[in-house]
């Protein structure tokens, strides 16, 4: 990238360079398997930013166009190939929150002891949302459940060595490391050897399904096994085209602060995996399913019963695609981890604290890495079905929060200049979304396929407010 150029300004740099989210979507287009010029079909309108050490509003806009380009390509099986449109003020939108509460709240997202604390020798971030984790973390420290107090227990101890602590007694934590101390490390080297979208054949599948110009992925069952957030986000788009999207939770988890957000388009059911019934639920479904999303650590569903090996004996067309934190390959291929989390590895959060010159860890001002890798999954998804109707082909995916940092820091340049505009009215759809906990206004969608609008026919529900069985 032209260093002195604003890499969010419009489509084009200043100097005639091409703009970040030009050359986001360039390297996406290229993992995505796209022919170069495929690209040319996206334009992106209303320049706008997120304030950041890295071009965040790029990324967002890029993500979504290249989300909205895969179906683009999907249509050009029946139709000729239509233009796609990013707002990039919306993108940037929809990467913070897309719904607008009208007369009611949310709860945080964020438990009490979550959060940045000073070590030793550096800072450390701990994820307590879940109850498990929480657990982990205060049983290392051997902490009351106080902020206070742990703080004090945290200042005692060197931050990677609390990091690993928390991590072997089950727990999220992850201390804070420079760009070059992350790149130098061996996760960081294996992570950077991986593709951005790791997409490989599956064996042959047969499918009569079939895409249509004006709701492209009507008809089309994406079963979701996904949690909080890239993985909702990337359902949540193919919901958006008219996939039937039946997401899958198991008897006590909930996300009271974001669901009203992510489960948008979708039925949402309960299962529990362990339990016979339940099993022979899922197989039934799996087995009938065109997508398969899933979220859970690389030996997770392993442990479950449910390999790749075991899947494909279910479903061998299936498109199956996968999420992980940390990567793929590496000695923290297990390891579980969130986006705050990620940015404390990579250097983004020691990156934004040099730049603003602050005194504490300094995150993205939205949890991009989430968003974007959401977009991108959705975006291969896509491409699979493309795949599978050209050549008879079952494709997999895989794809990681560390990963989509790696593409973010390689094309930062400088900061861009100008702050993200207040939202206002004309940033949401007319009326009124009746979800299941009050009245939302929803953002606009944030991009236009022509000929195929992106629109959700289910309002926002409760986890577990369905039966698990497709919808008719």
């Amino acid at each position: 990238m032209n260093p002195t150029a604003n890499p969010e300004r419009g489509d084009r740099a200043d100097g005639g360079e091409k703009s970040a989210d030009r050359l986001f979507l360039e390297s996406i287009g290229t993992a995505l398997g796209l022919e170069p010029e495929a690209t040319d079909r996206v334009r992106f309108d209303r320049p706008d930013c997120l304030p950041s050490a890295f071009p965040v509003t790029a990324l967002a806009s890029a993500s979504i166009g290249a989300a909205g380009l895969a179906v683009s390509e999907l249509v050009a099986a029946v139709a000729k190939a239509p233009l796609v449109t990013v707002d990039r003020r919306l993108a940037a939108l929809w990467f913070g929150m897309s719904i607008r509460l009208v007369g009611w709240t949310l709860p945080s997202p964020w438990d009490p002891i979550a959060g940045d604390y000073p070590g030793d020798d550096g800072w450390i971030r701990l994820h307590t949302n879940a109850p498990r984790h929480r657990a982990a973390a205060l049983g290392v420290l051997g902490s009351a459940a106080e902020r206070p107090a742990v703080a004090q227990a945290v200042s005692r101890w060197s931050a990677e060595a609390l990091e690993q602590a928390v991590v072997d007694a089950g727990g999220c934590a992850a201390a804070m490391r420079t760009v070059p101390e992350w790149e130098a490390s061996p996760q960081g080297r294996a992570v950077s050897a991986e593709p951005l979208i790791a997409l490989a054949d599956a064996g042959s599948a047969a499918s009569a399904w079939r895409p249509t110009a004006d709701r492209p992925l009507a008809r089309l069952k994406v079963l979701d096994l996904t949690r909080v957030l890239a993985g909702p986000v990337a359902t949540r788009f193919l919901a958006g085209y008219g996939a039937d999207v039946l997401r899958i939770d198991p008897p006590d988890w909930s996300e009271p602060a974001i669901e009203p957000e992510v489960t948008l388009g979708k039925r949402c059911a309960r299962l529990d995996l362990r339990q016979a019934a339940d099993r022979a639920r899922f197989e039934r479904l799996l087995g009938e399913a065109d997508l398969f999303v899933h979220g859970y650590r690389p030996e997770a569903l392993d442990a479950l019963g449910f390999s790749e090996t075991v899947r494909r004996a279910l479903n061998p067309g299936l498109i199956d695609v996968r999420l992980d934190a940390y990567g793929w390959t590496g000695p923290w291929r297990n390891r579980r981890g969130f986006d705050s989390l990620v940015q404390m590895s990579t250097g983004i959060a020691a990156a934004g604290m040099a730049w603003r010159g602050a005194a504490k860890p300094v995150p993205l001002p939205v949890q991009a890495l989430d968003h974007a890798t959401g977009y991108l999954m959705a975006a291969a998804a896509v491409r699979g079905l493309t795949r599978r109707l050209a050549e008879g082909r079952a494709t997999s995916a895989k794809l990681s929060l560390a990963r989509t940092a790696a593409l973010l820091v390689a094309l930062r340049g400088d900061p861009p200049e100008a702050a993200a505009r207040t939202p206002t009215d004309a940033d949401y759809v007319a009326g009124v979304e009746a979800t299941d906990w009050g009245p939302a206004e929803r953002a606009l969608p944030p991009v236009a396929v022509a000929g195929a609008p992106l629109v959700w026919i289910r309002p926002a529900c409760r986890l577990g407010s369905a039966a698990a069985d497709w919808g008719g």
